[in-house]
């Protein structure tokens, strides 16, 4: 998938990774994509979680290795 921006946070532990992209979102315009890649497996449930408060669209959630990848659009 396309992104416009992504934000690398592998070894921050939460809220950190819903931090950097509630600040990386600020920057960007609706309807572009943000990639987030993060090491904490509770940033599958938080980033859902984000999406439902913030009005911003999860499109995809994938866990590759230790890895998880989450793709959101800008409201």
């Amino acid at each position: 998938m396309d992104a416009q921006k992504e934000v690398d946070a592998r070894g921050l532990n939460c809220p950190l990774p819903i931090l950097k992209a509630k600040k990386a979102l600020a920057d960007m315009a609706s309807g572009q994509v943000l990639k987030v890649v993060a090491t904490d497996p509770g940033s599958m449930r938080d980033f859902q979680a984000f999406a439902r408060q913030t009005g911003n669209e999860l499109i995809e959630q994938a866990a590759l290795n230790d890895e998880f990848v989450h793709y959101l659009r800008r409201r």
